[in-house]
């Protein structure tokens, strides 16, 4: 017993004296005569209840043991198919666990906890040890952990033991952090870090289409670990048809292998392009051997404005250049010179419904510019426009989504388009200050004559410039052309912009001769030479060059240009993912539509169509959303109308694919780097599992030995009871000895 209110020891000699005092002086001469012994008992007994009743208001407390609550261990169990993995000492990754269980843990923390089995995958279920199977098409370990803190805030909980290979494979937003409140996570890591043999496709990405936009660039990268540099087979198959079969050797074991395939998507259908690596009967996970990417078809012709500052030899080569893309629409402005009045006048080439908002020489509103994918300014000088088009023309670049190509020496003479709206579109400084630049700050592939053409590293394998079968075959190609009339002398790149090509000058100075960046949501372009007409008539007849180039870069530039109505889809996306569809609703000036009336369908692979539940985008005007959990793998297509009241605004029509890989075996080893940070985020520790018996001595020190309770007696009924009984029997006893 102690007080929780003690008195310091001087006051308490205090105290002692007075209450002495006290008791002897008030029987000191008591009114009847009593014995000394008589006396002696009623000073004892005030004595003893004045000091009761001072102890009492200094609050003795008394420590007593607390009541012991369980404390539980959650042991979270990954069982993602990953954990089939055969790397942990001779066994599979989830056997290794169960043996952890059984030898390790369990028997350590049973009596001091109460240890529950969870089994994490998709989701978190309450097992048994006899339960677990690596069945779960992946797992999601950081939601599994935040599940178990909700499940236990009302329970003491020691810490939380997670036994896994690390692949946590859940989508999570690029911002997410490890969450660091709750209980200690220690984490036990299954597997080798080294892991097994295994050959892998790690990314299959399609280029942009080039070559008259038939051959598309297929961007693969493999690797293969264990295996040494011993040489591999890669295939390529277009929905499921074998197009070409290559041999390939890595640089050293586990070091990425570049590979680029050329191939022929089809223009009319969705194309799925499959590249697997071929299997030799010796690697132990073929999981991650093929990934997959989607070609959409081509869709809609381009429209493309083409405003020219008079005819000339490009006029008449690029207008049967274009004419003969049957993926490209052009409607043609070619300024001819000035009538009586001093106005103007133009030749139209377009299509009925859209020459009389050209008669000006340039779209005589928004709605009617919008509704070009790209426009092209070729010897247009910056003055023939007023301030109001040349900001419709950046706004159509950044808002609406279009390309906008400008070149000819007319365009940059003098001032051009310096200090205009149209200048920071362009993705090269207008105003060339130093007299040229160094040729190795563009890294061209060989030094530029004058007026020559000289493609730099990102221009050899650029879709705008790729002219031959290789990067190596388009630089060849280029370097044999003639060489340009002249080339207008500009500065370097805007950041973020790109020098394809590069030229040089009859004073020896090197120049930009072709840019190009990405500008808000649409794109631009820069071709700073004249007289590229000559790569036409001075070469031979079977030269393609000139063509190739125009096309691309005029199809590259209007490719991604939207329609009023779009859809966006996943890019890759696995069986059972939770994945969003957004479309987007615009009016002709691509402002949004709030209100539109907006229906869509979604046809699965097995070709049943079912409604697509839109809801609208709180955070997006005109945006509408579908959330989307596909059951099996395939083509997937979203056809979607809008219609504002009566009016229709217009359909859009995309394929996704489902199952192009297996993020479940992306990279198969033992990820101890997300264990190391989901562990130490949260004051946790991190072990192999040959070290798990060390977990049970760190749960031990993570909860305090509890702390005896203070129970307070001065309240207590016993104590009353004493102080009342004391008065009582000195006042029984005054009254039996005839005192009062």
């Amino acid at each position: 017993m102690s007080f929780a209110a003690p008195l310091p020891w001087w006051l308490i000699v205090l105290v002692a004296a007075a209450i002495s005092g006290i008791a002897y002086f008030s029987y000191r001469r008591p009114v009847a005569p009593l014995s000394k012994a008589e006396r002696g008992t009623l000073i004892a007994l005030r004595t003893l209840a004045l000091s009761a009743i001072v102890a009492l208001l200094c609050r003795p407390v008394m420590h007593v043991p607390p009541e012991v609550a369980d404390v539980v261990v959650p042991v979270l169990v990954d069982i993602s198919r990953s954990m089939r993995v055969a790397d942990a000492d001779g066994s599979t990754r989830l056997a290794r666990a169960v043996q952890v269980l059984e030898r390790d843990l369990l028997p350590s923390l049973t009596g001091r906890f109460t240890p529950e089995i969870f089994a994490a995958g998709d989701t978190v279920t309450a097992s048994g040890i006899d339960q677990l199977s690596a069945r779960a098409r992946r797992s999601d370990l950081t939601t599994a952990l935040a599940s178990i803190r909700t499940r236990y805030r009302r329970q003491p909980v020691a810490g939380i033991v997670l036994l896994s290979d690390g692949a946590d494979t859940a989508q999570l937003d690029p911002g997410h952090e490890m969450p660091t409140a709750g209980p200690p996570v220690f984490a036990v890591g299954l597997g080798a870090p080294q892991g097994v043999p295994d050959r892998e496709v790690l990314a299959v990405v399609a280029g942009d289409p080039r070559l008259d936009q038939v051959s598309v660039d297929l961007h693969v990268s493999t690797i293969s670990r264990g295996f040494g540099r011993a040489p591999f087979e890669l295939r390529v198959l277009a929905n499921g048809r074998l197009l070409e079969t290559r041999r390939v050797t890595p640089p050293g074991d586990g070091s990425p292998v570049e590979s680029v395939f050329t191939v022929l998507p089809d223009t009319r259908a969705p194309t799925v392009f499959t590249v697997s690596i071929v299997g030799e009967g010796e690697e132990p996970i073929a999981e991650n051997n093929a990934r997959s990417v989607l070609v959409n078809p081509a869709g809609r012709p381009r429209l493309v404005l083409v405003l020219q500052g008079a005819p000339g030899f490009d006029h008449s080569y690029l207008s049967r250049v274009w004419t003969r893309d049957p993926g490209l629409q052009v409607d043609s402005v070619v300024r001819k010179g000035r009538d009586d009045a001093g106005r103007h006048t133009f030749m139209l080439q377009a299509a009925p419904s859209r020459t009389a908002a050209l008669t000006g020489g340039f779209p005589s509103t928004r709605e009617a510019l919008y509704r070009y994918d790209a426009v092209i300014l070729a010897n247009v000088e910056g003055d023939f426009f007023s301030q109001v088009q040349l900001e419709q023309l950046a706004e159509f670049v950044s808002e609406r989504g279009g390309g906008l190509l400008v070149f000819g020496g007319r365009a940059f003479a003098q001032r051009g388009l310096i200090g205009t709206p149209l200048e920071p579109v362009l993705p090269l400084e207008l105003d060339e200050r130093r007299g040229g630049l160094a040729q190795a700050a563009f890294d061209a592939q060989r030094a530029a004559a004058p007026n020559t053409v000289a493609l730099t590293r990102d221009g050899a394998v650029h879709p705008v410039m790729r002219v031959g079968a290789s990067p190596a075959d388009s630089v060849r190609q280029w370097s044999a052309l003639p060489a340009l009339a002249s080339s207008a002398l500009l500065g370097g790149p805007r950041p973020g912009a790109s020098v394809l090509a590069i030229t040089g000058s009859p004073n020896g100075a090197v120049h930009p001769l072709v840019a190009v960046q990405r500008y808000g949501r649409g794109r631009a372009m820069v071709f700073a030479g004249e007289g590229a007409w000559r790569w036409r008539m001075l070469m031979e007849s079977t030269d393609r060059t000139y063509e190739y180039f125009w096309r691309q870069a005029t199809r590259w530039l209007a490719a991604p240009a939207p329609l009023p109505v779009s859809v966006m889809v996943p890019e890759s996306a696995e069986v059972e993912d939770s994945i969003e569809i957004g479309v987007d609703v615009r009016d002709g000036e691509f402002a949004p539509v709030v209100d539109a009336a907006v229906t869509g369908s979604l046809t699965a692979p097995d070709g049943e169509t079912t409604p697509l539940a839109l809801r609208r985008d709180s955070g997006g005007a005109g945006r509408l959303l579908a959330t989307l959990r596909p059951e099996r793998a395939g083509l997937y297509r979203v056809q979607v109308e809008a219609r504002d009241g009566a009016r229709p605004l217009g359909s859009a029509d995309r394929w996704f694919y489902v199952g192009g890989g297996d993020r479940e075996f992306a990279d198969p080893r033992l990820n101890e780097g997300f264990l190391r940070r989901v562990s130490e985020a949260s004051g946790g520790r991190y072990v192999r599992a040959d070290e798990a018996g060390d977990v049970a001595a760190w749960l031990m020190s993570a909860v305090a030995d509890p702390q005896p309770e203070l129970s307070d007696l001065w309240h207590r009924p016993w104590a009353f009871a004493l102080v009342v009984a004391l008065l009582s029997a000195e006042w029984i006893l005054r009254r039996r000895w005839g005192l009062r």
